[in-house]
């Protein structure tokens, strides 16, 4: 006989707890500002190297975080659409139905705050503005080439169709070209359709889904391996290729998002106090780990067996709640993203206005 016990994702967390414990985010830090150094050292400004020799010992220090972020790639939707499904079929249709209008709203509204942040911080601060005037010629020469190119337009008129998109017609084409929301979608249609399965049937196909997400872990763990070596590589390429003038002017745009981050925290403690009736600086201490360790991989899908942990030891969350919303929520509801995002888009839309 072999062993056909159905694991939780939550039962996964053997592989993140010695990350945590390794403290693998000060490995993460100090790696950081190591590639800083190494890379201002590299910097053909300096005059002690040649721009092609930069640039070719700038290829082979990032090639470890190349593979680093190949490895999260391949593995990220496997894990997610397996996660996804497995959630959705730990509950009940009762569950689902009293579950879905609420997180829908719910993860409208912190999206609809995050992008109000980042345009309101991009309009404020302008996180452009010091960045090299050579880099804002060069943008503008670009631009101004491709004035034959058709013009997008988004209107009413398109918003069926934009809806329609967002079912894929061939789900491993939308899988292969990394079409996320496309993906997330077609993955909840499938697991609510799992819950009509009968029993002998819904087994198996938790058994398998059980045995991906081991499988998707095992290649997560070794790839937390390379984290250090990865961001040292491709931040000593980044500075190398930039140089310190440049440097200074992502740094104040890198400065920005964080303020942006800072207000979306503050943002979400507030729903603590007022929807949860909960000490905000307890609700943080009980969270450290998972978020120290989804800045240490930069994958909230990653540490989800962390995050389910947390959610029903710590927070004492019900776990028909925790199993449906973590596991969309990681891939749908990255408010994070979406304020960074807006930042970076309203700075490449509009560069010279920030000079």
């Amino acid at each position: 006989m072999f062993d056909t016990e159905i694991k939780s994702l939550k039962s996964f967390n053997h592989y993140l707890i010695k990350l945590v414990e390794n403290r693998l985010w000060l490995k993460v830090i100090f790696a950081l500002f190591l590639g800083v150094g190494f890379g201002l050292l590299l910097s053909p400004q300096n005059g002690w190297i040649s721009k092609e020799t930069a640039d070719i010992a700038g290829n082979w220090l990032a090639l470890p975080g190349v593979l680093f972020l190949k490895l999260v790639q391949m593995i990220m939707i496997p894990l997610i659409v397996a996660s996804i499904i497995t959630g959705i079929a730990s509950n009940d249709k009762d569950s689902l139905k009293k579950l879905g209008g609420g997180v829908l709203l719910y993860f409208l509204g912190t999206t609809i705050v995050s992008v109000s942040i980042g345009t309101i911080l991009s309009q404020i601060f302008r996180p452009g503005r010091f960045l090299h005037q050579q880099s804002l010629k060069e943008h503008n020469e670009i631009t101004a080439v491709s004035t034959d190119e058709p013009e997008l337009s988004f209107g009413i008129e398109t918003i069926p169709e934009a809806i329609s998109n967002l079912l894929p017609e061939n789900p491993l084409a939308t899988m292969v070209s990394g079409e996320m929301l496309s993906i997330v979608i077609f993955t909840i249609i499938i697991g609510v359709a799992v819950l009509s399965l009968e029993n002998d049937l819904l087994r198996p196909v938790k058994l398998l889904l059980s045995a991906i997400q081991e499988v998707c872990m095992t290649v997560v763990k070794w790839s937390m391996l390379l984290v250090p070596i990865a961001v040292f590589g491709l931040i000593a390429q980044l500075t190398s290729s930039v140089g310190l003038s440049s440097l200074s002017g992502l740094t104040y745009y890198v400065g920005v998002v964080l303020l942006g981050l800072l207000f979306l925290v503050i943002f979400y403690l507030g729903l603590i106090v007022l929807l949860g009736k909960a000490n905000p600086m307890h609700f943080l201490k009980k969270i450290r780990d998972v978020q120290l360790l989804a800045f240490s991989t930069t994958s909230s899908a990653a540490v989800m067996p962390l995050s389910l942990q947390t959610a029903e030891e710590k927070l004492k969350v019900d776990k028909t709640i925790s199993n449906f919303i973590i596991p969309i929520g990681a891939t749908v509801n990255m408010d994070g993203t979406a304020l960074y995002q807006t930042i970076t888009t309203l700075f490449i839309a509009k560069p010279m206005d920030w000079k």
